[in-house]
């Protein structure tokens, strides 16, 4: 099958929001973070400077991922983006699609000239961490860790571009 990997449309909200609350309350809890994203994906991922992607399986929304600013812009002078919300449908896990997905996050983060990139996520989310790493980026040791707004957040990951 062939993956589409597309930009987020005016009436994807819904389909956005379902991927990403299935894991979330599946493994975590909604959080106040998740909630502004997911509710009001235009207003706090795509006008501050985010981007959203969707993949499709035979015209299904199966996948999704975002790049938001920085809840938290580091100090080091170099413009960071951040990897948001993502999320594959069970139905369609271990066929490519997060790594299609990322793949497509890191080259617009590139078409916007940032520097790196930034991901918290939980170590319980194995797959989600092996592709991280495959991917290039690496967990920041203890001495670099920066706030976050998720307790759920265990481990948080860079990448250079």
């Amino acid at each position: 099958m062939t993956v589409l990997v597309r930009d987020f449309r005016s009436g994807d909200e819904a389909v956005f929001a379902a991927l990403n609350l299935r894991w979330i309350e599946e493994y975590f809890g909604v959080e106040e973070s998740d909630r502004r994203q997911l509710e009001n994906p235009v207003t706090s991922l795509l006008d501050p400077g985010g981007a959203i992607v969707l993949a499709e399986l035979e015209g299904r929304v199966v996948g999704c991922g975002a790049l938001a600013v920085p809840h938290e812009v580091p100090s080091d002078g170099r413009k960071w983006l951040e990897v948001v919300k993502m999320a594959t449908d069970p139905s369609a896990q271990g066929q490519g699609l997060g790594s299609a997905i990322l793949d497509r996050l890191i080259e617009i983060a590139k078409g916007r000239r940032a520097d790196a990139l930034w991901l918290e996520t939980n170590s319980r989310l194995e797959p989600a961490t092996r592709l991280y790493q495959r991917k290039g980026f690496r967990a920041l040791e203890a001495h670099e860790l920066r706030h976050t707004p998720y307790a759920r957040c265990n481990l948080q990951m860079v990448r250079d571009l």
